[in-house]
Protein backbone atom coordinates (compact mmCIF):
# COMPACT_ATOMS: atom_id res chain seq x y z
CA UNK A 1 0.00 0.00 0.00
CA UNK A 2 2.61 2.54 0.74
CA UNK A 3 6.26 2.86 0.19
CA UNK A 4 7.05 1.90 3.68
CA UNK A 5 5.89 -1.00 5.96
CA UNK A 6 2.70 -0.84 6.15
CA UNK A 7 0.44 0.30 8.76
CA UNK A 8 2.56 -0.31 11.40
CA UNK A 9 4.71 2.34 9.35
CA UNK A 10 2.43 5.05 11.17
CA UNK A 11 3.19 4.27 14.80
CA UNK A 12 3.94 6.35 17.79
CA UNK A 13 7.12 7.94 16.34
CA UNK A 14 5.10 8.70 13.36
CA UNK A 15 2.63 11.01 15.06
CA UNK A 16 5.40 12.17 17.17
CA UNK A 17 7.13 13.44 14.55
CA UNK A 18 4.99 14.85 12.48
CA UNK A 19 1.88 15.81 14.53
CA UNK A 20 2.89 15.95 18.36
CA UNK A 21 6.48 18.04 17.77
CA UNK A 22 5.74 21.87 16.87
CA UNK A 23 9.31 21.86 14.92
CA UNK A 24 8.69 19.14 12.68
CA UNK A 25 4.77 18.96 11.82
CA UNK A 26 3.42 20.89 9.29
CA UNK A 27 0.44 21.85 10.74
CA UNK A 28 -1.25 22.16 14.10
CA UNK A 29 -4.39 22.96 16.28
CA UNK A 30 -4.71 26.71 15.47
CA UNK A 31 -3.58 25.89 11.47
CA UNK A 32 -5.99 22.95 10.92
CA UNK A 33 -9.16 25.48 13.05
CA UNK A 34 -8.18 27.88 10.51
CA UNK A 35 -8.62 25.62 7.59
CA UNK A 36 -11.80 24.33 8.94
CA UNK A 37 -13.33 27.69 9.08
CA UNK A 38 -12.52 28.31 5.84
CA UNK A 39 -13.90 25.46 4.35
CA UNK A 40 -17.39 25.56 6.07
CA UNK A 41 -17.76 28.90 5.47
CA UNK A 42 -17.05 28.55 1.21
CA UNK A 43 -20.07 25.92 1.48
CA UNK A 44 -22.32 28.01 4.08
CA UNK A 45 -21.36 30.76 1.26
CA UNK A 46 -22.96 28.18 -1.70
CA UNK A 47 -25.51 27.19 0.81
CA UNK A 48 -24.42 23.51 0.95
CA UNK A 49 -25.70 22.08 4.24
CA UNK A 50 -22.62 20.22 6.48
CA UNK A 51 -25.25 17.58 8.25
CA UNK A 52 -22.48 14.70 7.54
CA UNK A 53 -18.56 14.55 7.53
CA UNK A 54 -16.31 11.75 6.50
CA UNK A 55 -12.66 12.23 7.51
CA UNK A 56 -10.56 9.59 5.57
CA UNK A 57 -6.82 9.46 7.16
CA UNK A 58 -8.22 11.38 10.40
CA UNK A 59 -4.49 11.51 12.08
CA UNK A 60 -4.66 12.95 15.38
CA UNK A 61 -8.50 14.17 15.19
CA UNK A 62 -8.24 17.58 14.58
CA UNK A 63 -10.71 18.04 12.28
CA UNK A 64 -13.20 16.15 14.15
CA UNK A 65 -12.03 18.35 17.15
CA UNK A 66 -12.91 21.58 15.64
CA UNK A 67 -16.78 20.36 14.20
CA UNK A 68 -17.17 18.73 18.01
CA UNK A 69 -16.65 22.20 18.91
CA UNK A 70 -18.25 24.59 16.61
CA UNK A 71 -20.44 22.43 14.50
CA UNK A 72 -21.76 19.84 17.62
CA UNK A 73 -24.63 18.46 15.53
CA UNK A 74 -22.69 17.79 12.67
CA UNK A 75 -22.31 14.12 12.09
CA UNK A 76 -18.79 13.05 11.78
CA UNK A 77 -17.47 10.08 10.87
CA UNK A 78 -13.07 9.47 11.09
CA UNK A 79 -11.48 6.64 9.63
CA UNK A 80 -7.97 6.09 9.57
CA UNK A 81 -5.25 3.28 8.10
CA UNK A 82 -3.17 3.34 11.25
CA UNK A 83 -3.70 0.81 13.85
CA UNK A 84 -2.09 2.66 16.28
CA UNK A 85 -3.84 6.38 15.26
CA UNK A 86 -7.38 4.11 15.53
CA UNK A 87 -6.26 3.02 19.28
CA UNK A 88 -5.02 6.55 20.23
CA UNK A 89 -7.53 8.77 18.58
CA UNK A 90 -10.53 6.63 18.63
CA UNK A 91 -11.16 6.64 14.78
CA UNK A 92 -12.34 3.77 13.07
CA UNK A 93 -9.70 1.59 11.00
CA UNK A 94 -10.19 1.92 7.05
CA UNK A 95 -8.03 0.81 4.17
CA UNK A 96 -9.77 3.43 1.50
CA UNK A 97 -8.11 1.74 -1.06
CA UNK A 98 -10.73 -1.10 -0.66
CA UNK A 99 -13.40 0.58 1.63
CA UNK A 100 -16.78 2.25 0.35
CA UNK A 101 -20.17 2.62 1.63
CA UNK A 102 -23.31 3.21 0.43
CA UNK A 103 -24.18 6.37 2.36
CA UNK A 104 -23.26 9.80 0.93
CA UNK A 105 -21.44 12.82 3.21
CA UNK A 106 -22.30 16.42 2.71
CA UNK A 107 -18.20 16.42 3.02
CA UNK A 108 -14.91 14.75 2.56
CA UNK A 109 -11.98 15.68 3.88
CA UNK A 110 -9.01 13.48 2.79
CA UNK A 111 -5.71 15.63 4.10
CA UNK A 112 -2.26 14.03 3.10
CA UNK A 113 -3.19 10.34 2.89
CA UNK A 114 -3.41 9.76 -1.20
CA UNK A 115 0.40 10.18 -1.76
CA UNK A 116 1.61 6.88 0.02
CA UNK A 117 -0.60 5.01 -2.02
CA UNK A 118 0.63 3.47 -5.27
CA UNK A 119 -0.77 4.22 -8.34
CA UNK A 120 -3.52 1.71 -8.91
CA UNK A 121 -4.23 1.98 -4.95
CA UNK A 122 -4.71 5.62 -5.30
CA UNK A 123 -6.83 5.49 -8.52
CA UNK A 124 -9.26 2.86 -6.57
CA UNK A 125 -9.17 5.28 -2.87
CA UNK A 126 -10.35 8.61 -5.44
CA UNK A 127 -13.41 5.95 -6.79
CA UNK A 128 -13.95 5.09 -3.47
CA UNK A 129 -14.14 9.01 -1.87
CA UNK A 130 -16.24 9.72 -5.31
CA UNK A 131 -18.73 7.35 -4.61
CA UNK A 132 -18.98 8.35 -0.71
CA UNK A 133 -19.02 12.34 -1.39
CA UNK A 134 -22.74 13.56 -1.79
CA UNK A 135 -21.46 17.16 -2.33
CA UNK A 136 -17.65 18.63 -1.59
CA UNK A 137 -14.38 16.91 -1.14
CA UNK A 138 -11.54 18.70 0.39
CA UNK A 139 -8.53 17.07 -0.64
CA UNK A 140 -4.63 17.64 0.36
CA UNK A 141 -2.15 15.83 -1.73
CA UNK A 142 1.34 16.71 -2.07
CA UNK A 143 2.49 16.21 -6.08
CA UNK A 144 6.11 15.58 -7.60
CA UNK A 145 5.91 19.88 -7.77
CA UNK A 146 5.42 20.46 -4.30
CA UNK A 147 8.01 18.49 -3.15
CA UNK A 148 10.31 19.92 -5.63
CA UNK A 149 9.42 23.36 -5.48
CA UNK A 150 6.69 24.29 -2.06
CA UNK A 151 7.36 21.79 1.08
CA UNK A 152 9.79 22.02 3.86
CA UNK A 153 11.05 18.59 3.58
CA UNK A 154 11.89 18.78 7.77
CA UNK A 155 8.32 18.89 8.35
CA UNK A 156 7.02 16.94 5.81
CA UNK A 157 7.25 13.12 5.00
CA UNK A 158 8.67 12.40 1.78
CA UNK A 159 9.01 9.29 1.68
CA UNK A 160 5.84 9.14 -0.75
CA UNK A 161 4.33 8.81 -4.60
CA UNK A 162 5.79 11.94 -6.10
CA UNK A 163 2.67 12.14 -8.82
CA UNK A 164 2.00 15.30 -10.97
CA UNK A 165 -0.83 17.48 -10.20
CA UNK A 166 -2.43 16.38 -13.97
CA UNK A 167 -2.14 12.83 -12.86
CA UNK A 168 -4.70 13.63 -10.13
CA UNK A 169 -6.82 15.79 -11.86
CA UNK A 170 -7.39 13.20 -15.04
CA UNK A 171 -9.13 11.18 -12.06
CA UNK A 172 -11.07 13.57 -10.08
CA UNK A 173 -12.17 15.30 -13.21
CA UNK A 174 -14.38 12.22 -13.84
CA UNK A 175 -16.06 12.78 -10.56
CA UNK A 176 -15.71 16.49 -9.19
CA UNK A 177 -15.48 20.20 -10.30
CA UNK A 178 -12.53 21.56 -9.14
CA UNK A 179 -13.15 25.00 -7.03
CA UNK A 180 -10.12 25.72 -6.14
CA UNK A 181 -7.66 25.98 -2.34
CA UNK A 182 -7.75 22.41 -1.73
CA UNK A 183 -12.62 21.87 -2.68
CA UNK A 184 -14.16 19.35 -5.35
CA UNK A 185 -17.34 20.26 -5.73
CA UNK A 186 -19.43 16.74 -6.88
CA UNK A 187 -20.33 17.41 -10.30
CA UNK A 188 -23.88 16.96 -9.40
CA UNK A 189 -23.71 18.60 -6.12
CA UNK A 190 -26.80 21.42 -5.66
CA UNK A 191 -24.57 24.32 -6.18
CA UNK A 192 -23.81 26.55 -9.77
CA UNK A 193 -20.78 28.40 -9.81
CA UNK A 194 -19.76 31.44 -11.54
CA UNK A 195 -17.48 30.73 -14.19
CA UNK A 196 -14.28 32.09 -12.60
CA UNK A 197 -15.25 30.23 -9.15
CA UNK A 198 -14.16 26.98 -11.35
CA UNK A 199 -11.39 25.77 -12.85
Amino acid sequence: MTKTAGAETFDARYYGRFYGSAKTRVHGKAEIARLCTAVTALLDWWGVPIDTVLDVGAGVGLWRDWFAKHRPKTKYRSTEYSRYACAEYGHEQRDITKWREKTEFDLVVCQGVLPYLDDAGCAKAIENIAAMTGSFLYLEAITKKDIKDVIDDAKTDVKVYGRTGAWYRARLGKHFVEVGAGLWAKKDAPVLFYELERR
